[in-house]
C-alpha cells in the first residue's frame, strides 16, 4: 500500500482510522474516485490501498504539487536518481547545511514559472528539489508567496526522513491509473455521476489570525471560496454522489460560530478528535475538534 512521500499541512494520516469510518457504506460498490484537493495524498494512498475503483482523478490548484504526482507516476527511476544526488551532496555541519538548503531554494524559486517549457529530465529534478525542501526546512511546510516562491526557512535536523526510493516506487504503483489534473476543484464536476465518491480536503478556514497561512498555492482560500465549495457541494449532491469533506471546527474558538453548520445544513456533520499539527504558538498544539461532512 502506498503512502504520502511529501509532508503536507492538514494531512490526513492521523485522521484515517476515522475517516474509513465515516466512508460510504457502499464504497465496495462506487466506481469513480476522485480527490480535487489532494495534497499530501493520505487517504487516497489508503483507499487505492483497499478499493478496486474502476477510475481514479485526482487532482490540485498547485501546479508544482501535481509536477510532482505527474513525474513520479511517469518517471519515479529518474526522481529518486535525481533526488539522491541531492542527499549525497547534503553536507554533515549545521552551517553548510544551511547555506545548502537556501542556494538550493533560490534555484527553485528561479524556475518558478517555468515548468511548461521544461523537458521531462528537468521536470524530475524540480520534483527532487520540492522533495529535498520539503523533509529539510522548517517544520515540512510547502509555502508560497503571491509570486509563488518558496519562502519556509530552513529547518534544524540531524537526520532528515528523507523520502525513501520504496515509498516513491510503491506510489509511483498507485498512481499508474490515475488521471492526475492542475485545476480548480470546480472542473471535477464532469467525472461525478451516482457511482462516485468525492473526497474533498480543501484549505481549513483558519481558527485565528496566527494560524492562516493557506498560500499551499499563489491564492489563498477565503469564507467566499467556503461557501462556494459548499455550493458546490450541493450540487454534487444532486447528481447522486457520494461525498465527504473535512474542515477545522471554529466552535474550538467560538461555541456559538455555526459558520459550517449553516453553510451544510442538511448534511451530516460529525466533530472528531485531531491534533493540531501547525500552530505559530507551540502551546496552541493539542487536541481539538475537526469536521467531517457528508451527505450520506
Amino acid at each position: 500500500m502506498g503512502q504520502p512521500f511529501l509532508k503536507w499541512a492538514g494531512g490526513k494520516r492521523q485522521l484515517l482510522p476515522v475517516i474509513e469510518e465515516n466512508l460510504p457504506s457502499t464504497i465496495d460498490e462506487i466506481e469513480t474516485y476522485v480527490e480535487p484537493f489532494i495534497g499530501g495524498g493520505a487517504v487516497f494512498f489508503s483507499l487505492i490501498g483497499k478499493y478496486n475503483f474502476k477510475k481514479i482523478y485526482i487532482s490540485d490548484i498547485n501546479q508544482e504539487l501535481t509536477l510532482c504526482y505527474t513525474c513520479i507516476q511517469s518517471s519515479v527511476d529518474v526522481v529518486i536518481s535525481e533526488l539522491l544526488k541531492l542527499i549525497d551532496e547534503y553536507p554533515n555541519s549545521r552551517e553548510e547545511r544551511k547555506d545548502y538548503f537556501y542556494e538550493l531554494r533560490e534555484k527553485w524559486n528561479k524556475s518558478v514559472d517555468k515548468i511548461d517549457s521544461m523537458n521531462e529530465v528537468q521536470r524530475c529534478e524540480r520534483v527532487a528539489q520540492t522533495l529535498f525542501l520539503n523533509k529539510t526546512c522548517f517544520n515540512g511546510l510547502f509555502r508560497v508567496n503571491k509570486s509563488g516562491k518558496f519562502n519556509v526557512p530552513t529547518g534544524n535536523y540531524k537526520k532528515p526522513s528523507f523520502t525513501t526510493k520504496e515509498v516513491l516506487k510503491e506510489a509511483s504503483k498507485c498512481l499508474s491509473k490515475v488521471e492526475i489534473n492542475t485545476c480548480s476543484y470546480k472542473d471535477c464536476l464532469k467525472y461525478v455521476d451516482e457511482n462516485t465518491f468525492v473526497y474533498f480536503d480543501p484549505p481549513y478556514r483558519p481558527l485565528t489570525n496566527s494560524s492562516s497561512f493557506t498560500s499551499y498555492s499563489k491564492s489563498g482560500f477565503n469564507d467566499t471560496h467556503q461557501q462556494e465549495l459548499a455550493d458546490f457541494c450541493r450540487e454534487l449532491n444532486d447528481k447522486g454522489a457520494k461525498l465527504l469533506l473535512s474542515n477545522s471546527d471554529p466552535k474550538n474558538i467560538d461555541s456559538e460560530d455555526d459558520f459550517f453548520d449553516e453553510m451544510y445544513s442538511g448534511f451530516i456533520i460529525n466533530r472528531i478528535l485531531a491534533n493540531r499539527a501547525i500552530n505559530s504558538v507551540g502551546t496552541g498544539r493539542g487536541k481539538i475538534t475537526e469536521l467531517l461532512i457528508r451527505n450520506y
